[in-house]
């Protein structure tokens, strides 16, 4: 076993600690009593320009647990603030969660390295710090997932058992989940300065950002401005892509809301099964504030607040900065719907499809994707295999496919189908696409497999369990699931109630 660990030899490069010290409070992790290594990312490890031959030894054990730090870093805990559910909370911060520091991919990207679970922190508010091994194992798997699925997310370097039980609503294993991001900046770090009134820690903070994450900003003629535009597109392109594969977030809070447009916190997050607009499974969404059909309108309003912390670096005249943050607002909801008509035609096989090219076209093609929802929810229609099915059956030169995804008489369904291939022809004419290419299309886009929720949860008991086979399957499934022979795999079906009875949990 090698006594080298992975970051041996690793240059971090801790950018967020050259800002003021109300940013974050260093903290060590707390030990682990007898860690064990659950799962390791090995390509992810590479990327990083880690020693991934190290996976396994004692030395990089002690370094995922906690139980020691890497060289060249000091961990921190840092702050920030937030709206949940439409309730603001001025002191939230890093409760469980530790950022060893920042290195530079293979590719010169910067990239955060955060252990969560990791302990108390300063931030705890009375908590333990830790995670139990069901949120840990469902985080590293989902975001792979999501990863695989071309979707901008954090992701999952490894997950350790801690041997210490954590008290929820009963006791559990507890586990740390090493977390990769391109930062860990949020719209409640903005509000957590805002709300106090200092304007310059926000102006520093807006100031890093744009260094971080959209340096071209720095030369447009109102830099914050642009700033805040930049993140309303990197949240539009995310939240589209969410709907895209029928994932629900469950806690879009505006602490949840990352800067840099990735998908974080997987705690009570699903995927849609069975079609209905508005589907939500978190336990504490007791009001479907962030349903499937909501997504849209929550995230222009966390982009409102995030608007609202940095008003008063738009324009010296009050006035003229609400004027401006008013008119980037009201341009949101056109940029969000112009990118759900285009992933949404991509699913229905019309590629290259804007409103601007062909109004008339993408008005029909529009038209044609709300009439499919709404014959999928009246006919109990799974989500994914509702779309996965339409280039099946292309393939096959028969509507089969498609139709036996949907319950009750198929009659409207059929009508709807020979009017989808109809206009797919006229489109075909129009873009000299040929029907291999709008296959292809079809195939590239609709996933043939997704994170089915009871295959999380079979996998989360088997871990309570001591069983942890199931992670490895479900991680060689996930890493290609467009791939043609998920079709008829197990791990594609659907529960056999299209999971109307599902409920997730926080996982504090």
């Amino acid at each position: 076993m090698p006594k080298q660990s992975i970051f041996d030899g690793v240059r971090f490069d801790n950018s967020y600690q050259q800002l003021p010290a109300e940013f974050y409070a260093a903290t060590m992790p707390s030990r682990a009593t007898s860690p064990s290594l659950l799962a390791f990312n090995q390509p992810l490890a590479d990327y990083l320009q880690l020693n991934s031959a190290a996976f396994n030894s004692t030395a990089t054990l002690a370094h995922l647990s906690g139980n020691a730090v890497p060289a060249q870093t000091t961990p921190i805990a840092t702050a920030y603030a937030g709206h949940q559910f439409g309730h603001f909370n001025p002191r939230l911060g890093d409760g469980r969660a530790l950022l060893l520091g920042e290195l530079l991919a293979t590719d010169g990207r910067r990239f955060d390295i955060q252990l969560k679970g990791a302990g108390v922190t300063p931030y705890s508010r009375s908590g333990d710090g830790r995670s139990a091994l069901g949120p840990v194992l469902r985080e590293y798997v989902v975001s792979e997932a999501m990863h695989a699925l071309g979707i901008k997310t954090t992701r999952a370097l490894a997950a350790v058992a801690t041997g210490q039980a954590v008290c929820r609503q009963q006791t559990l294993p507890g586990a740390v989940l090493t977390r990769v991001a391109s930062s860990h900046i949020r719209i409640g770090t903005f509000e957590f300065f805002a709300r106090q009134g200092d304007m310059t820690k926000v102006k520093a903070l807006a100031d890093h950002v744009i260094a971080r994450h959209y340096p071209s900003c720095r030369n447009a003629p109102k830099p914050y401005l642009a700033l805040l535009q930049s993140v309303m597109r990197a949240q539009a392109e995310l939240v589209v892509d969410w709907l895209s594969v029928g994932f629900i977030h469950g806690v879009m809070n505006t602490d949840n809301t990352s800067i840099s447009g990735e998908t974080i916190d997987y705690g009570p997050c699903a995927f849609m099964d069975s079609y209905r607009a508005n589907t939500f499974y978190s336990a504490i969404d007791s009001h479907g504030r962030y349903a499937y059909d909501q997504q849209r309108g929550i995230i222009q309003w966390n982009l409102a607040r995030l608007a609202e912390c940095l008003l008063r670096l738009f324009d010296d005249d009050i006035d003229q900065a609400v004027k401006l943050a008013e008119q980037a607002l009201a341009d949101f909801i056109a940029l969000f719907d112009a990118l759900w008509l285009n992933k949404m035609a991509a699913k229905l096989g019309f590629s290259e499809l804007t409103a601007t090219v062909d109004a008339e076209r993408a008005g029909k093609v529009k038209a044609l994707m709300w009439e499919l929802l709404v014959l999928m929810e009246k006919h109990h229609a799974d989500f994914t295999l509702c779309f996965r099915s339409l280039g099946r059956a292309l393939l096959a030169q028969t509507p089969q496919p498609f139709l036996t995804v949907f319950d009750g008489d198929k009659t409207a369904v059929m009508h709807w189908y020979d009017r989808w291939l109809v206009l797919l022809e006229n489109h075909a004419e129009k873009t000299n696409a040929d029907w291999p290419s709008i296959i292809k299309t079809l195939q590239t886009t609709n996933p043939a497999i997704i994170p089915r929720n009871y295959h999380i949860e079979k996998m989360i008991a088997q871990g309570l369990d001591g069983r942890f086979e199931l992670i490895e399957k479900l991680m060689d499934a996930y890493k290609n699931p467009f791939d043609a022979a998920h079709e008829n795999s197990d791990l594609a079906q659907p529960p056999e109630d299209g999971g109307a009875h599902y409920q997730t949990f926080c996982g504090t």
